[in-house]
């Protein structure tokens, strides 16, 4: 069975972008909150996603605008992220680079 390579042009590959724009936006926040567990699929996963979109050269003003939407979503879900886990970061770390408290001597 031979495979060939089918292009999109124009009207095709464009519907084509602004579904999977749209289908991303559906399902990466969900995606990102997860369960118990933590995200089902992480932040690199759609960031790798919307970037092969900005790959194709293809976008739209409008399409690109979206785009960035997401990414700036990402950026917030990672930053809130990093929030959550840094009450816990000083306790761990603090060990390493607790100042040194000088014990007075009883002998004058």
């Amino acid at each position: 069975m031979d495979r060939t390579l089918i292009t999109l042009k124009g009207s095709s590959q464009a519907a084509l972008i602004d579904q999977d724009i749209a289908h991303i936006g559906r399902v990466m926040r969900p995606s990102l909150h997860g369960d118990l567990g933590g995200p089902i699929l992480p932040a690199a996963y759609w960031r790798k996603r919307l970037y092969q979109l900005l790959d194709t050269g293809h976008l739209s003003h409008a399409q690109l605008c979206a785009v960035d939407s997401l990414l700036l979503q990402i950026d917030e879900f990672d930053a809130a992220y990093q929030r959550a886990w840094d009450p816990l970061m000083p306790a761990v770390s603090s060990w390493a680079h607790a100042p040194r408290i000088a014990v007075a001597s009883r002998h004058f």
